[in-house]
């Protein structure tokens, strides 16, 4: 059977990470779970350790410092590329990105996609307890990303994918310098661009239940900069 590797970044989500480790263990036999801890001064590593000394499936990678989403989910990918994981997928650890949305992400990518996007913004996705602005942002960043690429993609900032290992190993990962939003459209055009196809499934995204959002108004902007930077280097 093919394995996939749900790669977890986390800093400060001590109150996340266990209950969400349990629930992605449930919700698909063939996951594993590779966390990846940014040096959290609340202790999120030490919980981390600590759960992987009981569970297999869990591992852990520790990381010296915070760097953004982007570093931390490179790192990982290049951990996993070293282990026969066939499929590797990006995840919160918030449980904004639902658990039980896992097996429909991993059977669209068995059934042949190089790359799984779990979408917001097609018919059945959606999102939960989101204000008027926040999904303005949302969908109008999407909109402006997709228009200067020239891509079809519904939900290009969206951070819940499974890639095909065959995807990451075709890209040239030391090339990609960008972090939060933008780092999950960079990932995705870049995969567009390499010839590869790309599937979106529905998915509901809910805010984190606790703990505090790491988006700021630094990663908003690199990502207003970083679509025209991919549309003419890329």
């Amino acid at each position: 059977m093919n394995r996939a590797l749900v790669c977890i970044p986390t800093y400060n989500e001590r109150e996340n990470i266990e209950p969400i480790t349990q629930a992605v263990l449930k919700a698909d036999s063939r996951v594993d779970i590779l966390i990846v801890d940014d040096n959290s001064p609340d202790g999120t590593g030490q919980i981390a350790d600590a759960l992987a000394a009981k569970e297999p499936r869990i591992r852990v990678f520790h990381r010296e410092k915070k760097e953004g989403l982007g570093r931390a989910y490179l790192a990982a990918f290049r951990w996993a590329l070293a282990e026969p994981y066939t499929y590797i997928l990006e995840m919160d650890a918030d449980f904004s990105h639902d658990p039980r949305f896992l097996p429909l992400l991993l059977d669209a990518a068995e059934g042949g996609a190089d790359l799984v996007l779990g979408s917001r913004y097609v018919t059945g996705g959606g999102t939960v307890n989101w204000g008027v602005g926040r999904q303005v942002i949302s969908q109008g960043g999407s909109l402006y990303a997709r228009t200067i690429l020239g891509v079809d993609v519904r939900d290009l900032t969206g951070g819940f994918k499974c890639f095909h290992r065959r995807v990451l190993e075709a890209m040239d990962l030391d090339a990609v310098h960008s972090t939060g939003y933008a780092f999950q459209i960079e990932l995705t055009y870049r995969t567009l661009r390499k010839g590869f196809t790309v599937r979106e499934v529905p998915i509901v995204f809910e805010d984190r239940r606790v703990g505090h959002s790491k988006m700021n108004k630094k990663i908003f902007l690199e990502a207003l900069g970083m679509v025209w930077k991919l549309r003419f280097t890329v």
